[in-house]
């Protein structure tokens, strides 16, 4: 049985998260570094088939808030940013994000449009 296009949606949705975050968890940022990295994230994920658009949105408090070192930078984690995607695949287009949930980077669809 093929799948059906919200399915399919879902699942490309499903890929990009997965590239974005497994690609990036892990990089050094620092508060004067969040713009640059957040356009590279989105320039990176926005590459990708189907993606019709994705915010990344850093925060630097956060960021500020887990430098633990006298270096001035931590890692890039989960708990530090906000994602949003609309991906569009046969002419369904499904909203998903990324927000901190019980201390968990939690990645879901918010809304499919078909």
């Amino acid at each position: 049985m093929d799948p059906t296009d919200p399915q399919a949606a879902c699942f490309e949705a499903g890929v990009k998260f997965g590239s974005l975050y497994h690609q990036f968890a892990g990089t050094p940022v620092a508060p004067g570094s969040t713009d640059s990295l957040e356009t590279a994230m989105t320039e990176a994920i926005e590459n990708q088939p189907y993606c019709e658009r994705v915010t990344v949105e850093i925060h630097e408090d956060r960021v500020r808030d887990a430098i633990g070192h006298d270096e001035g930078y931590t890692e890039l984690t989960g708990a530090l940013m906000d994602v949003d995607m609309h991906i569009d695949y046969e002419g369904v287009t499904v909203q998903t994000e990324m927000r901190m949930v019980d201390g968990y980077p939690l990645m879901r669809v918010a809304d499919i449009d078909e």
